[in-house]
């Protein structure tokens, strides 16, 4: 359960982890920039469990890793949008953060989530209102579950999951 903290569409990640603080590969302390200059408050503010919830094509633009990092580091549960950037979606699942495609028409700024992995929803405690989440293929899971795929290959080798 967490705090659900809103942006709109074509979210790219230099909005995400702005390039002038690209200096590290410490996680913890990219997380100490992110979205700074269009939610100053976030990353002082966030708390683990809490929800991005966001519009259409949420991580559009350059390749970088450290976007969904600094997500994870600042402790969200989950990314929750109706579509993602190709290459963020890759990134996240690389590095285990988790992605739920869903219609966001409804959830506010500050609304109280839980999400419901049981039965594949978010749900809007503050509204009263459940959104269903499009189920991601099993081999995306396992890489997720596992903590990203480097933490997948130390777990399972060069066996990579069976694609149905």
């Amino acid at each position: 359960m967490g705090r659900a903290w809103l942006f709109g569409s074509n979210v790219n990640t230099d909005v995400i982890t702005p390039g002038r603080y690209n200096l590290t590969t410490d996680p913890a302390e990219m997380a100490r920039f992110c979205f700074c200059e269009v939610r100053p408050e976030f990353p002082k503010q966030v708390k683990p469990g809490d929800f991005i919830v966001a519009g259409e094509h949420f991580g559009s633009g350059s390749s970088r890793e450290s976007a969904p990092l600094a997500i994870q580091a600042c402790g969200i549960c989950a990314v929750i949008a109706p579509s993602f950037a190709r290459i963020f979606y890759r990134n996240a699942i690389n590095v285990g953060l988790a992605l739920c495609l869903t219609p966001t028409q409804g959830i506010q700024d500050g609304d109280e989530l839980e999400w419901n992995k049981e039965r594949g929803l978010i749900v809007n405690l503050t509204q009263g209102i459940e959104f269903p989440i499009e189920k991601l293929p099993d081999f995306v899971l396992a890489i997720r579950r596992a903590g990203g795929i480097i933490a997948y290959l130390n777990q399972h080798g060069s066996r990579l999951p069976e694609i149905k």
